[in-house]
């Protein structure tokens, strides 16, 4: 009996010393692991892959600013939805030459900060692509020129940033950062200074393209994201210039994404823009917003501010616009957009006693068609009978069609449709358009059209 009574305090200890060896062994293994993943992720960063590439407006609270000018944006009327068509063969020879200048895998020190390592590792890999970018540029003053003024009082100076598209000299910026420019000067990150030739703008994406000479120059081009694959949440990183001081890396995350926002001298909003808190502000124009691999998942263009710096809340032109446009100007020297030709806006449930449709229903309303428009020449169908509801500056109208898909893709709201074309269609290409009408559903082909130039 006694024996039985010794051998249970014998066996708890056995317990207790196997337990305490368990619990060592997990988090040995647990170390382990995270040192690991942490060590693939520095390397992912430093190992690039080529990869494909993102209506009515918002009514902001405060000003809108375009970022690396003195000047601020202001907002313009936008009637109508934007689309884009698909790239070049180009793209895939700078993907080619992207891929090529692979860097070494960065290896995560013993206790190293793994933040601080990543964000370490996506500057070494990707400052060597950002380039200052120095402009002059005439100003248009109208009849006010003074008949006392000099050559020089009709010129400003301004700067921005941009980035190496290729390795055959093209670098990507804004149109608000290049436009009217009379002379451009592009800094290297190892300081090396050369002129640059405007090659092509985009005034409805607020993109441009200048060309520098590689002669003596080691470019080394970026590698670009999928905007498929971001997340709210997600890292993003901005590297550029803000206030001339070159070189600057900033950190957030991804606030919101599907933004349409307008850009100045264009009738047209600019769908699936990114929104991000990294810190951008005046000179950051033009150069690239990061995911956490260093791969460009957009083009800084603008900042929500009253003060003309940052606020928390900056913007990115999102790279399945950049997949789509930048080849086509350096190729073609212009940018032809998709054109549906209607007015119009996301389904809300507040409209439906007004419509006459189920309030659950969802989809973009035909509010206005553009005459002679593909979708008039397809026959879709308008509303035509005043609503005391005002979308904008018109009055809402009953008797419209609601496309509910596209391509048997499913419409939520109006920029559901307005991503869909410009990541999937071109001029000329025809669509099939699902429409919600008199209660019924009915498909109708349409062929996309060539959207008109601004003023046209």
């Amino acid at each position: 009996m006694s024996d039985n009574r010794n051998r249970v305090p014998l066996l708890v200890g056995l317990v207790i010393v196997a337990a305490v060896l368990l619990l060592c062994i997990c988090a040995v293994a647990s170390v382990l692991i995270v040192r690991r993943t942490s060590r693939e992720l520095i390397s992912a960063v430093a190992s690039p892959t080529a990869v494909e590439v993102a209506r009515s407006p918002a009514q902001p609270a405060v000003e809108t600013e375009r970022v690396a000018t003195e000047t601020p944006a202001i907002e313009q009327p936008s009637a109508a939805p934007t689309a884009t068509r698909s790239a070049p063969t180009a793209t895939q020879e700078r993907d080619t030459q992207a891929m090529a200048a692979t860097a070494q895998p960065t290896v995560l020190q013993p206790g190293a900060d793994i933040e601080t390592e990543i964000l370490t590792a996506i500057y070494k890999k990707v400052n060597p692509s950002v380039v200052n970018i120095a402009v002059r540029q005439r100003l248009d003053l109208g009849g006010s020129r003074s008949p006392q003024a000099t050559p020089d009082d009709f010129f400003q100076e301004g700067q921005g940033s941009g980035f190496v598209w290729d390795r055959v000299g093209y670098i990507v910026t804004n149109n608000h950062v290049v436009q009217n420019a009379t002379d451009v000067q592009v800094t290297f990150s190892d300081g090396v200074i050369v002129s640059a030739q405007v090659i092509a703008t985009d005034l409805d994406s607020d993109l441009a393209v200048v060309k520098v000479d590689t002669t003596g120059l080691d470019l080394v081009p970026v590698e670009l994201g999928d905007i498929t694959t971001l997340e709210v949440g997600q890292r993003a990183i901005a590297i550029g210039n803000p206030f001339g001081l070159q070189g600057s890396l900033t950190s957030g995350i991804i606030s919101a994404l599907g933004r349409a926002l307008p850009t100045i001298g264009s009738d047209f909003l600019i769908p699936d823009v990114i929104q991000t808190d990294a810190a951008i502000n005046p000179g950051n124009s033009g150069g690239p917003l990061l995911d956490a691999q260093g791969r460009v998942i957009g083009v800084n263009f603008q900042i929500r501010s009253t003060v003309q710096a940052n606020s928390g809340v900056g913007f990115a032109i999102p790279i399945s616009i950049v997949r789509r446009v930048i080849p086509a100007l350096i190729t073609e020297g212009k940018y032809e957009y998709p054109y549906l030709g209607i007015r119009g806006g996301t389904f809300s449930p507040a409209w439906a006693e007004a419509l006459g449709l189920d309030p659950k229903l969802r989809g973009a309303y035909v509010n206005e068609l553009i005459r002679g428009g593909p979708a008039a020449e397809a026959g879709l169908r308008a509303g035509t009978r005043d609503t005391d509801i005002n979308l904008g500056d018109t009055p809402l109208r009953a008797g419209g069609d609601l496309i509910i898909a596209v391509d048997g893709n499913r419409i939520i709201k109006f920029d559901d449709m307005l991503v869909y074309l410009i990541r999937n269609t071109s001029p000329g290409q025809t669509v099939q358009i699902t429409v919600l009408r008199d209660g019924r559903e009915q498909t109708i082909p349409l062929k996309l059209g060539a959207r008109p130039r601004n003023g046209g």
